[in-house]
């Protein structure tokens, strides 16, 4: 395979597109860029590199066997990166001054996947995961999915909100 039909393959995973995500937020933090280090955009970053550990660990784990670079990158992807970010914005993310409308603003990226691998799998017919493959449940059932992992993504975000909130009074008192 050509590296760019590799590269064209790769960013059509949610994985892929939120590790980058990642990359390019913790990158702007490190060369000091003051818009990178808004504690909502890194909230939202974290939101989105969990929903990619827990979906995986809930919807995907063992669906293929993996060879030990696979699995390596597996590890990382999936298990190390959000284990690593939520360490970050445990302890270097101001507290406290997020907002309840968050997880809306937040759930733009996701959204924006999901219709971007709706429009991938129309051209190409590859759809990157099970449970939005409109070709096999058609789409009733992918909306009906989408809808479910959109839903649990807010209230996960409403979620980081109270835990942020809760952490900016517990170190106040």
């Amino acid at each position: 395979m050509s590296w760019p039909l590799a590269v064209w393959t790769l960013i059509g995973y949610f994985t892929i597109t939120t590790n980058l995500l990642v990359a390019i937020v913790l990158t702007g933090v490190a060369l000091g860029v003051a818009a990178f280090k808004s504690p909502s955009l890194l909230a939202g970053t974290l939101l989105s590199i969990l929903l990619v550990g827990i979906v995986y660990a809930l919807l995907l784990r063992g669906l293929r066997e993996l060879t030990a670079g696979s699995e390596l990158a597996n590890i990382l992807l999936h298990q190390a990166t959000p284990l690593m970010v939520t360490a970050f914005w445990l302890v270097f993310v101001g507290k406290g001054v997020l907002r309840w409308r968050d997880p809306l603003l937040w759930a733009l990226y996701p959204l924006g996947y999901f219709l971007y691998a709706l429009a991938r799998g129309a051209v190409d017919g590859h759809y990157p995961y099970p449970f939005i493959n409109v070709a096999e449940i058609g789409l009733p059932r992918t909306r009906e999915d989408a809808g479910m992992i959109a839903a649990a993504f807010v209230l996960a975000g409403e979620a980081l909100i109270w835990f942020d909130h809760w952490l900016a009074a517990r170190a106040k008192a």
